[in-house]
Order: C-alpha cells, then structure tokens, then sequence
C-alpha cells in the first residue's frame, strides 16, 4: 500500500501543471517551477527522451536540421546520428529533407515524427498535470534552503 504524505503549508503550494518544457535548468526566476521530462524505453531498440524532442521541436519549428543543432548547441552530426537512432528504432524515417542548392535545403517532420513529438508532448503534460502537487512542494522545498542561509 502506497502512503501519502501531506504537504505543509498548503497555501503555499502552486499549480505547476501549466510549466512549459524546455526551461533551463537551475534558471533563477520568480514563481520557479519544477516539471517531469520523462525518458521512455520501447524494447532495446527505442529510446525517447527530452534531447531527441527537443530536437525534433527545433526542426519541426526552424525547417532545418542543422539551424535545430546550433539552436540547441550540438554538432550537425550529432543530430544527424539522433535522427537516424530514431529511423531505425521506428523503421521509418522521422524526419525528411531535400537537398540544398539555389532555393536552398531544409528538412521537417514525417507524419511519424510529428505523431512522436505530439504524443510525448500530450504525455509530458499529463504526467505534470498528474503530479502537480509533488512538484509544487519540491519547489518549495529548494525554496526553504533560502530562508535556512539566513
């Protein structure tokens, strides 16, 4: 049987199911807020995570494979090679792209790689909506570390 604990100070604890993914860790902002980036394994041959969405976001938003790299700070080929641990887990290609040249290259999502960035996103959020009381009070937990410094 699972316990729950009660959180102290209820009036402090906020709703944290509207947090936008994506956020720097350890940023210092008012109303800071924790959220779950959830990695998933599917078999030996799958593997999901927060990176590969962030990824397949930035193509699907920049229209381009290498812009999403230096968006996020990582080597073209990097990219490349997530994109294609992606094709061959799913057996079919994420992304497409047509080559550059005088009206210039570009890339965006298959159906299969939208379908995969819609459904993790829809999943993130519930899961956040779902545990939005723990988080809220992990939050106010790392707040209290300030007031023990004074």
């Amino acid at each position: 049987m699972q316990s729950r604990q009660k959180p102290a100070h209820k009036e402090a604890i906020t709703d944290v199911s509207g947090a936008k993914p994506g956020r720097k860790p350890g940023s210092k902002r008012r109303g800071e807020v924790a959220i779950i980036r959830p990695g998933i394994f599917i078999g030996n041959s799958i593997s999901i995570g927060p990176g590969k969405i962030e990824l397949l976001r930035q193509i699907a938003e920049l229209n381009s494979i290498s812009a999403a790299a230096r968006a996020l700070g990582m080597q073209y080929k990097n990219a490349w090679l997530v994109i294609e641990s992606l094709n061959q887990g799913f057996g079919k290609p994420v992304v497409t792209t047509v080559k550059g040249g005088k009206g210039g290259g570009g890339a965006q999502l298959t159906e299969l790689g939208s379908d995969i960035l819609a459904t993790y996103s829809s999943l993130e959020q519930r899961i956040n909506t779902a545990a939005s009381i723990e988080l809220a009070r992990l939050v106010q937990l790392a707040s209290m570390k300030e007031v023990d410094k004074s």
